[in-house]
């Protein structure tokens, strides 16, 4: 991968069983005009979670084509749901979720952003109330933009991606509120793309309840990244030397960069970068072992946020 390196590990294709063997793990290629034509069952597959990051469908009747197929338990989507559909953030609302439920075999595993910014906005606002607040992404371009100038149906995304620092709109900050409803009309948010492939950043300008200072938050912060049950989500660092490719790789949903951390009376502002690719990705993962009941127990239990001093 051009980002994140060569993979570490054997790969080798049976091409008669259209199968890819990764360390001994085998991946079936299943092709098919629609959906609902494949017949899961007659690869030994059933009961399947099938995660759609196409972004072809994102509403419940084109993502519904996913259940019609033999074999199918549920449809994820790597991307916001439109309509009534669940979007989930690891950590703070997949425990919503009714596995007996209809309507809950079409979920969605939010944004990058969204999954970025809400378990640090869930925790702040916890210990000290957010009013409301804006917030700002500075995204890595993606697959959308063009790499030379030329017709898109997105404003200003048309033009160069790997030349522009490009403004665009985010739902991400209004996507909190599907998460965290105690955020609903409290938060606005823009995005800027700008000229690197992969980690974000996400600048969180809020303002809060009560007045805060740098290093209670940051302290506050930290014990969250070290020992709470937000430990997955949320990571935290000090540093006066990182920049956006030391977090290539990084398995949290968000880290917050404690230097950068600004507080003056009730305003606070935090920066908090994430793996736009790979942090997600495993936010996405954590969805799928929930749904298919193959979480791993975690030792020592981890600390509740309400039990944090």
């Amino acid at each position: 991968d051009s980002v994140h390196g060569s993979f570490d590990g054997t790969i080798w294709l049976d091409e008669e069983n259209n199968v890819i063997w990764a360390n001994g793990t085998p991946i079936q290629v299943i092709y098919a005009n629609k959906p609902a034509e494949i017949d899961y069952t007659q690869y030994g597959i059933d009961n399947a979670i099938v995660v759609d990051n196409t972004g072809v469908w994102r509403d419940r009747e084109g993502l519904g084509q996913h259940l019609q197929a033999k074999g199918v338990a549920r449809a994820l989507l790597t991307a916001p749901g439109k309509g009534d559909i669940k979007n989930l953030v690891f950590g703070i609302n997949h425990t919503d979720v009714d596995l007996d439920s209809e309507d809950d075999r079409i979920l969605s595993a939010a944004s990058c952003t969204t999954n970025g910014i809400t378990p640090v906005l869930k925790v702040v606002n916890d210990k000290w109330g957010v009013d409301h607040g804006h917030v700002e992404t500075v995204h890595a371009f993606t697959n959308d933009q063009n790499l030379i100038d030329n017709f898109h149906k997105g404003e200003r995304r048309g033009r160069a991606a790997t030349l522009n620092m490009v403004l665009t709109e985010t739902g991400a900050a209004k996507a909190v509120s599907k998460a965290l409803p105690e955020f609903e009309g409290k938060l606005t948010g823009n995005a800027i793309r700008v000229p690197t492939p992969d980690v974000s950043m996400a600048v969180l300008n809020l303002s809060m309840s009560r007045e805060v200072t740098k290093d209670e938050v940051n302290s506050y912060l930290r014990d969250v990244s070290l020992v709470s049950e937000l430990r997955p989500q949320v990571d935290y660092i000090d540093s006066p030397e990182v920049v956006s490719t030391d977090f290539v790789g990084s398995t949290h949903a968000g880290v917050v960069d404690g230097r950068a951390t600004i507080a003056a009376g009730k305003n606070l502002v935090l920066y908090v970068w994430y793996d736009n690719e790979f942090g997600y990705s495993c936010q996405v993962v954590r969805i799928i072992e929930q749904l298919a009941g193959a979480q791993h127990a975690v030792v020592p239990a981890r600390t509740a946020l309400d039990k944090l001093d």
